[in-house]
């Protein structure tokens, strides 16, 4: 299915490019997602999962272009480390060089950025711009894997896109750029 000519697609991306929150499928589990540069939006992430802000939030986008006022600071050997991971299910942890507000990177001196395969994903993040992504459930509770399960957590206070996660899929691989430690399996 072409989502990027999908109208729902079009009114989530309108929802988010005004302030509003969507809820998305993403590789493995529904997210949140909301302009990662409207702090009222991103609060509002954060109120919706009891989430403190210190923790920092995952940024996703539809392509590495997307990212580049982050990654222009990064060497060859980094940048090729990125691409070579993206599109998919893999978050790496960026340096970002004070180019982030403190609602999104949290206490960290890192971000958190993936390139999503999703078609849900590219095409809001194409509409969009990047999103925050983070997953749709309240903290302590399982990460929504159906659209059911997030609008059992959130009801209608978010917008619901269109499509499914893949099956049999888990939550990102989470990997430090500088150390090549992996955070989160």
């Amino acid at each position: 299915m072409n989502y990027l000519a999908h109208p729902l697609i079009h009114l989530a991306a309108q929802h988010v490019i005004s302030g509003g929150v969507v809820a998305y499928p993403t590789e493995g589990v529904w997210g949140l997602g909301a302009d990662p540069f409207n702090q009222q939006a991103v609060n509002t992430i954060l109120q919706l999962k009891r989430r403190p802000v210190h923790k920092g939030v995952i940024l996703v986008a539809a392509h590495i272009q997307q990212f580049e006022f982050i990654l222009r600071h990064l060497d060859s050997a980094q940048r090729q480390a990125l691409a070579s991971s993206w599109p998919g299910p893999h978050t790496w942890l960026v340096p970002h060089y004070n180019e982030i507000p403190y609602w999104i990177c949290g206490d960290h001196a890192t971000v958190a950025l993936r390139v999503s395969a999703h078609p849900v994903v590219k095409a809001l993040c194409q509409l969009a711009g990047p999103l925050v992504s983070t997953s749709a459930n309240p903290q302590g509770l399982p990460p929504a894997r159906t659209g059911f399960k997030a609008r059992c957590y959130f009801a209608d206070q978010v917008l619901y896109a269109p499509g499914q996660v893949n099956k049999n899929a888990n939550p990102s691989t989470i990997r430090d750029l500088a150390t090549g430690q992996i955070i989160r399996p």
